[in-house]
């Protein structure tokens, strides 16, 4: 009895591990780019954190990069190490058009996370909507989408109460479950390894799109995001200089 108890707990342990390879093996096959015409796409912007280390943005700026989009904050407490260096050296170096990220946390106070937010965009300009990442990844699995999208109101009424704009960013997964027919009044950045980004009938809402995490400049030693815009150079600066952010 013990033997075979034994060989059936190994089998099913080998079970496991060939479709804990097998699932690895598909997540890591999965793309993570997607290759864009620049005469269709001509406007070129990068999104950054302290996971990117040292970044050269003299570099970016001779790369004539359009914009970049900084992480600034997480939840109601955590603050990009780098967020402070990395503004400062962005508009050192003339970068265009320079934007900051608060990643959602699901599990906290949407006002407390929108106050942690707006303490490190004090005295500072942006040029872009104050981005909110919002993602299953890295968020509890147990908070229910209601309690979700009221913690995000919150935030986006706090956010207006002083000054700020706003802007989603998410991937494919995030716009169907938090964005898609109850936030369509704000830009849209979506993140998508398919082109066209979206299906056919919601593509027209993106203004951002990431299409890569894979992408390389001189001025980053890691791979870094790439992001574009949905329109024409032209387009771009109007739809910054006509947006009140």
């Amino acid at each position: 009895m013990k033997r075979f108890l034994w060989t059936l707990v190994s089998a099913l342990v080998l079970v496991a591990l060939i479709g804990g390879v097998k699932y690895y093996s598909w997540l890591s096959a999965r793309p993570k780019y997607v290759t864009l015409d620049a005469s269709v796409y001509p406007v070129m912007g990068l999104d950054l954190s302290s996971h990117n280390g040292n970044v050269d943005f003299q570099r970016l700026a001779e790369d004539s990069i359009d914009f970049v989009m900084l992480k600034a904050t997480e939840g109601t407490t955590f603050q990009d190490p780098k967020f402070q260096s990395n503004y400062s050296k962005a508009r050192g170096a003339g970068i265009k058009a320079v934007g900051a990220y608060h990643f959602f946390r699901f599990d906290t106070d949407g006002e407390m996370q929108a106050m942690n937010f707006l303490n490190s965009l004090r005295g500072k300009t942006l040029d872009l909507p104050a981005v909110i990442d919002i993602e299953e990844w890295g968020n509890p699995k147990h908070i229910s989408t209601d309690d979700i999208v009221e913690r995000l109101r919150a935030l986006i009424n706090y956010l207006h109460q002083n000054g700020h704009n706003v802007m989603f960013y998410t991937n494919k997964d995030g716009y169907e479950r938090f964005l898609k027919d109850r936030f369509d009044e704000y830009p849209l950045w979506i993140c998508s390894f398919s082109n066209p980004p979206l299906d056919e009938e919601d593509n027209d809402r993106w203004a951002i799109w990431q299409y890569s995490h894979l992408g390389w400049t001189q001025g980053c030693d890691s791979k870094v995001d790439l992001n574009t815009f949905n329109g024409t150079r032209d387009e771009w600066l109007n739809w910054l200089c006509g947006a009140t952010f």
